[in-house]
């Protein structure tokens, strides 16, 4: 009966493992609006970056993709902490953030077009 009880457990720890995993490999995370570690997406699409707002670990790099017709550009409040190329349909530019702050940032082709990353 223990042998029984013990392959049961087992099982049920397997199988939380592997939604944990699946999870994570998703880029889910267990509050809405937090990103794990290591991988954040930020999708520019119908002249917005989505989400509009993320929370992050310094030492996470960000990854934005154009999802949208035409081109957008996209950079920091004070256009030297960072800066993309202009980014074409599917085209995408990384920043790996560092330091704990609120970095905001916008589309330097369309200005109202803006966002902002929360650096824990």
């Amino acid at each position: 009966m223990k042998c029984i009880q013990w392959m049961f457990g087992a099982a049920a720890i397997l199988a939380v493992a592997i939604v944990l995993t699946a999870g994570a490999r998703l880029g889910l995370a267990a509050n809405s609006g937090d990103i794990p570690a290591g991988a954040a997406t930020v999708k520019i699409d119908n002249f917005s970056f989505g989400p509009a707002t993320i929370t992050i670990s310094a030492g996470t790099t960000v990854r934005w993709t154009n999802n949208d017709d035409v081109p957008h550009v996209v950079s920091s409040d004070d256009n030297k902490m960072f800066k993309s190329k202009a980014l074409d349909t599917d085209d995408h530019f990384e920043f790996t953030f560092t330091k704990p702050g609120t970095y905001n940032y916008y589309c330097a082709i369309h200005p109202k077009m803006t966002a902002r990353i929360v650096v824990q």
